[in-house]
């Protein structure tokens, strides 16, 4: 009996011992809160999670889980529409997957709230639905080209301030033995000639409305491989057509940014989000840039918009949390370390930009100024397809084929 009752008091001692262990371990965890920030900016993962881990610190309360997947926006399209939107979204507001969301009631109304003070005045606004404010948009992207400015002066070559001197590079980089062009083809990485593609339409058109009243807004069926417009815009995507590294048309996004930091391909055409990835790889060049020329110096262009834009689901169940987050985020001083790894031009009022980045420069000196528009897909109702098309026709210089893919496309929207 006597050995029972000891039994039943060691057994009594160790569900204690495991109780109070358990307390210990995660009885500080189980009273957090957990807010998932969902981002779609890989290239940033790392300062991101740093600076979710610098939150946790002051604020012992909330945990961050920072998710960062493959094919992000598709991903987060399954995850609205199935009911499980992340708490924080990095979204893209120039889209029209963002506008029919907010339009759905999927995002909190962030218009007067104290964070959006840390925005320059104007900058959310451009990105309002109904007069609402459904993200707070922290920086700007825009597309060009960057280059190896260590390769061009070798050669005794300059980057171009018109397209005739863009077209005349391309030829002497070849006649010099070299590639000119870091591409990236493959299906899945179609998406890194979107602003090319844009930008060729927009020139060929007179801009943004131009390019629009062509694609998007003009009769079912009506656009033409032999328009004027549409020659110029093939004409234009064929400096890139067999000037690419060895296997461009299978390359990912990957790929070329190693053909380019490597020095084997000397021109990279993409967004300048892709500066961090670029440096990660530790070039022994100096890195430049340019705009999509025109036909004269003062013609180049960009395209962007808002990149490091953040929502928050109107289902969350930590949206207190998550405001504390994004007005942490938002802060100049915060944001100044992500500006500093990433920098993208910044609507964040007190970020230190002055004589910063000028990898970036030749782009960016755009940005926020008429010569950089507005992404065209905000008008449209997709844009995969549109990526795709366009790489296809980099590939393979059917004018035909994409005239008819154009077509279909833009004929579902009309």
């Amino acid at each position: 009996m006597k050995f029972m009752k000891r039994m039943v008091l060691a057994a009594t001692a160790v569900a204690s011992i495991s109780l109070l262990a358990a307390c210990g371990s995660s009885g500080g965890s189980s009273s957090k809160t957990e807010i998932e920030f969902f981002s779609q900016k890989p290239e940033m993962l790392s300062t991101i999670k740093a600076i979710a881990k610098e939150f946790e610190k002051e604020n012992k309360d909330i945990t961050v889980k920072v998710v960062s997947v493959p094919d992000p926006g598709n991903v987060l399209k399954t995850r609205i529409s199935s009911k499980d939107a992340p708490d924080i979204m990095n979204v893209f507001p120039q889209n029209a997957d963002f506008q029919e969301w907010a339009n759905a009631g999927e995002f909190v109304d962030m218009t007067g709230k104290s964070y959006m003070s840390n925005i320059k005045e104007g900058v959310a606004e451009q990105y309002a639905i109904n007069d609402k404010v459904y993200s707070a948009p922290l920086n700007s992207n825009a597309w060009g080209f960057f280059y190896n400015a260590d390769a061009l002066e070798k050669l005794g070559l300059e980057a171009p301030t018109t397209w005739a001197e863009f077209e005349q590079l391309v030829k002497a980089i070849k006649a010099k033995g070299e590639t000119p062009f870091a591409l990236s083809l493959a299906q899945g990485d179609a998406w890194s000639l979107n602003g090319f593609g844009q930008l060729a339409w927009a020139e060929a058109a007179g801009g943004f409305d131009g390019a629009q009243a062509i694609l998007r807004d003009s009769a079912k069926g009506s656009i033409s491989a032999t328009s004027t417009e549409f020659k110029a815009v093939t004409s234009q995507l064929d400096i890139l057509r067999n000037n690419g590294q060895n296997n461009a048309n299978g390359a990912t996004y990957n790929d070329a940014i190693t053909a380019f930091a490597t020095g084997k391909a000397l021109i990279l055409p993409q967004g300048i989000w892709a500066l961090p990835a670029i440096q990660q790889q530790n070039p022994d060049f100096e890195i430049r840039s340019f705009a999509y020329p025109g036909q004269t110096a003062d013609d180049a262009m960009s395209v962007g918009a808002a990149d490091m834009a953040l929502s928050i689901s109107s289902k969350s169940k930590n949206i207190e949390a998550s405001e504390k987050f994004i007005e942490y985020f938002s802060s100049a001083k915060v944001f100044q370390k992500y500006y500093d790894v990433d920098g993208s031009p910044t609507s964040v009022v007190g970020v230190d930009t002055e004589d910063k980045f000028p990898e970036t420069e030749g782009i960016t000196r755009l940005t926020f100024t008429d010569k950089q528009f507005v992404w065209l897909q905000s008008k449209w109702d997709s844009e995969a397809d549109f990526h795709t098309l366009t790489a296809d026709y980099v590939r393979d210089g059917n004018a035909a084929d994409m005239a008819d893919k154009l077509n279909v496309f833009f004929d579902s929207m009309k």
